[in-house]
């Protein structure tokens, strides 16, 4: 998922912090995110050329099983499915149908990605007091005069003792803001109302794995970090955050989930906004360098403090593709107003051009992170479980004709945006396991809720673990931000002040256990 305009239940901490930095500009180049020292240059560009890197030809390096969905036949190769209405995320001069090849999609097919209010910079839901952060006029009434509050980026680890988890299975959550409330010293209590760090609170309740999202540049213009955005007390999520915390991941035990949005700000269907220190890219070889040398500058941060992460993705939800957009004037601090880089560059999969160079950008990073740590698996991400044509054509296109390496292909299913129940999801899940028997699975966004800041309690987040885990090589479930409410559903936890409880009735369905 990607914030959008209007779409949250909650500010951050850091809007409530206020603290501007004042040297944005800085660092805004260098390997792996605003700290890096290696200054001076627009781009990670490998070696003295710019030719590009020498990728390797995944063509024949594993069998690549016919993908065409059972129900629709073969798919044009160079084609969305017939109907489907891009918005504005891809080119009027979409590449021509074949006329020798008939898509299987009616006009009253399902579009690809929907211009639908997760998007919108008018959407803008009311606000829960007890399922948000604290406000202050101050912006910063948790810190005192004489000593600024402490960064996470050099906090020190977590408390949460050594215990060993059973990885068979991984039940997880993404926690990125976390980070941001511990600045101002958030404290987590369980449900028995005794406190604790949110690591151990989790495992208490059954989670073995954490997700964090990572950016290139926050701190730059239009970055999630920007300047006057509601983030601009940190880089958070920058790649110094990210090492910092991960070593909190593993000193917990847990496994770890990196997400790499290659942006400066949160990449989803509506926007893949391209770095601002790539953007004098002009050829797709480069920007695959630069793809390239900046995930393998971060994956070696993190193998040098022994947090190399179980899993990457490379990319979030890239359903429209990865690295399309650039900003102008009108972009927002969610990233929102957008214009299309050149055919050249741009990754859109509403063309045959922009397939080619978001494949092209998916191997150079699944290279890099195998060149560091072979184990760890690739994740390829999109959204659209409600669409099954859009998922079988991405994955046909990606997998059988880009011939991207990936391990793991992971989806979000939020019941709110219309992707039904977790049951619902079943049909679509079995017939990827049959289509793709190389492939792992995961969900790694779901939330349960059914409306704007709503859930049930009807059991749709353990029936979502328990269909899943059920399911032949689907290895794993993330829970969204378990502390933010919104358009997507509720939190499992509650604001009380400046801490956060865990939700009683919440956690019904994430019963402690004992390891």
């Amino acid at each position: 998922m990607g914030y959008r305009k209007g779409c949250f239940r909650v500010r951050q901490a850091s809007c409530l912090l206020g603290v501007a930095a004042a040297s944005f500009a800085f660092a805004l180049f260098g390997c792996g995110g605003d700290s890096g020292s290696d200054a001076g240059y627009d781009y990670e560009i490998v070696g003295d050329s710019s030719a590009g890197m020498s990728l390797p030809d995944f063509s024949g390096s594993s069998e690549i099983t016919d993908v065409s969905s059972p129900s629709t036949g073969t798919q044009s190769s160079d084609n969305p499915p017939e109907g489907s209405s891009e918005a504005s995320l891809s080119s009027s001069s979409l590449a021509p149908q074949s006329s020798a090849v008939p898509s299987p999609f009616s006009s009253s097919s399902l579009i690809l990605w929907d211009p639908d209010p997760r998007y919108s910079s008018v959407f803008r839901p009311q606000s829960s007091s007890a399922s948000e952060p604290p406000r202050s006029s101050s912006r910063d009434q948790h810190s005192s005069a004489s000593e600024p509050p402490r960064s996470s980026a050099h906090e020190p680890q977590s408390s949460a003792s050594q215990q060993l988890l059973n990885f068979d299975f991984y039940t997880g959550a993404d926690i990125s803001t976390v980070q941001e409330y511990e600045r101002f010293g958030a404290k987590f209590y369980d449900v028995d109302g005794s406190a604790t760090d949110i690591f151990t609170l989790l495992k208490r309740h059954g989670f073995n794995a954490i997700r964090l999202k990572t950016f290139v540049s926050p701190k730059a213009k239009y970055g999630y970090a920007a300047s006057g955005c509601e983030h601009d007390a940190e880089a958070y999520a920058d790649k110094d955050h990210i090492v910092a915390y991960a070593q909190k991941i593993k000193a917990a035990g847990m496994a770890f989930l990196l997400d790499i949005h290659y942006s400066d700000n949160w990449a989803d269907p509506a926007k893949q906004i391209i770095p601002e220190r790539w953007r004098n890219v002009g050829s797709s070889d480069a920007l695959a360098d630069s793809v390239y040398a900046y995930t393998l500058d971060l994956m070696n941060a993190l193998k040098q403090v022994n947090a190399v992460p179980e899993m990457v993705q490379i990319g979030n939800e890239t359903t429209p593709g990865i690295l399309i957009h650039l900003p102008n004037s009108s972009t927002d601090c969610w990233g929102n107003g957008v214009d299309k880089a050149s055919t050249a560059i741009n990754g859109d999969m509403g063309t045959s051009s922009g397939k080619a160079n978001a494949a092209k950008y998916f191997k150079a990073g699944i290279k890099a992170v195998k060149e560091v740590s072979p184990s760890t698996k690739t994740v390829l991400h999109i959204e659209s479980i409600r669409k099954p044509n859009t998922v079988n054509w991405w994955m046909t296109e990606i997998f059988k004709n880009q011939k991207v390496p990936a391990d793991v292909m992971g989806f979000s299913a939020y019941t709110a945006y219309g992707d039904k129940a977790p049951d619902d999801w079943k049909s679509l899940f079995q017939s990827l396991v049959s289509s793709y028997p190389d492939l792992e699975f995961i969900v790694a966004e779901y939330n349960g809720g059914d409306a704007d800041n709503h859930y049930n309690f009807d059991g749709s987040r353990k029936r979502t673990n328990e269909m899943v885990k059920g399911m032949d090589r689907w290895i794993g479930t993330f829970f969204w931000e378990p502390t933010l409410s919104g358009a997507w559903g509720t939190a499992l936890f509650d604001w009380k002040g400046s801490d956060l409880y865990a939700n009683s009735k919440a956690f019904e369905e994430y019963p402690l256990v004992r390891h």
